[in-house]
């Protein structure tokens, strides 16, 4: 179920709503006008790299994508940058710190949590970890493995917005 299936009521009068725009993302309140655009949340995850050229990944502990390999990252929030949502996720979930942030792609990606799919835009990053044996696994962390990107097959990976972001840090 997408977010905006959710919404019955407008959220600035609180007046039924009757129908949902054609357009795909948005209502309009047939009682005061108003329009409430649904945004995609954001997300910012990154392929962190040791001086061996070995990258940071981590076994997901929860749904969804439970088991899977994925990027360490999260959520952006308010009032916070891409970069700094990056640096706090690394310390979240794996506990170290990051040097040489570099923007690598951006990619659709929709994630399913408690019967809703959310629109996402994942942000990806290359960066350095300044010291790799601090690496353990924290929030939401079921485990930390350093595997060579090259080696790694894109389907391991949890969401096809990681999938994606591996092709473009592979590409020569």
């Amino acid at each position: 179920m997408k977010p905006i299936e959710h919404f019955r009521h407008c959220p600035r009068c609180g007046a039924p709503l009757q129908s949902f725009d054609k357009k795909p993302g948005s209502i309009t309140c047939g009682s005061c006008a108003f329009v409430y655009f649904f945004n995609p949340s954001i997300a910012a995850a990154g392929i962190i790299l040791r001086g061996d050229g070995k990258g940071l990944f981590i076994r997901r502990a929860k749904e969804p994508g439970k088991g899977m390999l994925a990027m360490p990252g999260g959520f952006i929030d308010f009032d916070e940058t891409a970069e700094n949502a990056l640096r706090r996720e690394i310390r979240e979930e794996v506990g170290v710190e990051l040097d040489g942030i570099r923007f690598l792609c951006s990619a659709v990606n929709h994630y399913a949590y408690k019967d809703v799919t959310y629109q996402v835009l994942d942000l990806f990053f290359t960066a350095r970890v300044i010291e790799p044996a601090k690496a353990s696994a924290l929030d939401d962390v079921e485990s930390v493995l350093w595997l060579d990107p090259h080696l790694l097959k894109p389907e391991e990976l949890a969401f096809p917005s990681m999938r994606r972001a591996l092709t473009e840090f592979l590409k020569p």
